[in-house]
């Protein structure tokens, strides 16, 4: 997977702020990485474990 092709996001809800964290979609993996430090390292997600996280929060 190349991390500099893809398209990464933070929430709307964040603002001009840079203390959060970016989310990239890969193909079948999703990347989490600090908005702050861009070039550090950053957590993968296999799809299905990313939708499983996101289903638990929702339910928080």
């Amino acid at each position: 997977m190349d991390w500099n092709r893809v398209e990464w996001r933070k929430s709307s809800r964040s603002g001009s702020t840079s203390n959060c964290v970016e989310v990239g979609h890969g193909g079948e993996v999703v990347g989490v990485r600090d908005s702050k430090d861009r070039s550090g390292g950053r957590l993968e997600f296999t799809r299905p474990q990313w939708d499983l996280f996101l289903g638990r929060l929702s339910r928080r």
